[in-house]
């Protein structure tokens, strides 16, 4: 029996989590959640999973969180832990009883828990991807340190992660790292510069929250996965290539120095590389959708277009930059993200957004976690100073 704490339970990976969990009742138990801000659906998974511990991001929640848990469980909420803040979070993942860390809060604020459970020695099932592009070197470099095992959830990466086991990573000449092209993929440039964030969020083949799906949608979300992709498995970004594959059947490829390629497909259905990091060395029998091949349409795979989608180039750059860089590439595009949704700003404004706050940010070479966070505060007060204007 593996003991989970799930760091944003109530997002679209940690209610899929809680699927596999419930699928399984007799390999996990939920030891621990928590949300941002969702209060209603955090008491609604306590009911259902009765953790040891519910804890809320935003403080200001934290009296009606309880208040909800007396009403919706009565004396059992009374042998809850309620915690709320960010260092709540960071203490929570320290448990001794946690086995295993679902790490799928958004964003910049994944980073510090993820930091700490690490060095708590847990095993990290990474959903948060930003925590690698904001601070791969150090992440890598602790997990090391503390015998911590990263296990991917993104489907891409969790391909790539499954297409390497048994195999010399030494090996590897090229990861192949598939994009759906998100609900843009055949727009016009024209068209694309008047895009709303209502037709951002219509990706045609993944259900993901709102900022991830604006970022599938302007491709940094796949610039992000590149980075990530340099760190979980140790190659130079010019080994990475992203190809446009609009029917999300193979996941993602590795080629081999022999010119074998091996790939991972299925349906998909983000379960799947859920369960895997969450039972890794097994495979568990599941209820998924099987994929079937001879109801498949064609295959297809075409190059990314870097004019229309320009914040792939833009990651590129900040990754051959190197230091904070990334870093502060993850600040400028949160900022970005939510002024779009906002209606703030336009598509396109986002990426210029990006490359200027990045060219106005403080570089550092060889940054600290002080100096990540830092350039993460500055990197946000200079795009949101750009948005401004």
């Amino acid at each position: 029996m593996k003991k989970l704490a799930i760091l944003g339970s109530t997002g679209s990976i940690g209610t899929q989590t809680l699927e596999v969990v419930r699928e399984h009742p007799e390999r996990f138990e939920v030891y621990a959640i928590c949300a941002h801000r969702s209060v209603d659906k955090l008491v609604e998974q306590a009911r259902d999973f009765r953790p040891e511990v519910v804890c809320i991001a935003d403080e200001s929640l934290y009296l009606e969180l309880k208040q909800k848990l007396q009403t919706a469980l009565g004396a059992d909420a009374e042998m809850m832990k309620v915690w709320a803040g960010a260092d709540a979070i960071a203490e929570m993942v320290t448990m001794p009883s946690i086995d295993i860390v679902v790490a799928a809060m958004v964003g910049y604020a994944g980073l510090r828990p993820t930091i700490e459970a690490i060095r708590a020695g847990k095993t990290i099932a990474l959903a948060n991807k930003e925590t690698l592009v904001v601070a791969g070197e150090l992440i890598c470099a602790l997990a090391e340190q503390y015998h911590a095992p990263i296990l991917p959830v993104d489907s891409e990466h969790s391909a790539i992660f499954q297409s390497l086991v048994g195999e010399d990573r030494s090996e590897i000449e090229k990861i192949l790292l598939t994009a759906s092209g998100g609900p843009f993929r055949t727009w016009t440039l024209d068209q694309i510069r008047r895009a709303t964030a209502a037709d951002a969020l219509r990706h045609p083949n993944w259900d993901m929250g709102a900022k991830i799906t604006i970022d599938s949608a302007s491709m940094m979300n796949k610039g992000f996965e590149v980075i990530e992709a340099k760190w979980l498995f140790g190659v130079d970004v010019e080994k990475i290539e992203v190809l446009v594959h609009p029917q999300s059947i193979v996941h993602s490829a590795v080629q081999f120095t022999d010119g074998a390629v091996k790939a991972q497909l299925g349906a998909p259905d983000m379960r799947l590389p859920i369960q895997y990091a969450l039972t890794f060395p097994e495979r568990l029998g599941a209820g998924f959708p099987r994929l079937d091949l001879f109801k498949t349409a064609n295959l297809t795979f075409e190059k990314p277009d870097m004019e229309r989608f320009p914040n792939l180039r833009i990651a590129y750059e900040a990754m051959h930059r190197g230091g904070n860089m990334p870093c502060v590439l993850n600040a400028a595009n949160e900022v970005v993200n939510l002024a779009f949704r906002e209606g703030k700003m336009g598509f396109l404004e986002m990426s210029d957004v990006i490359r200027k706050t990045m060219d106005k940010t403080a570089f550092v070479s060889e940054p600290s976690y002080e100096d990540y966070v830092t350039s993460d505060a500055e990197a946000r007060r200079i795009a949101a100073d750009l948005v401004g204007r």
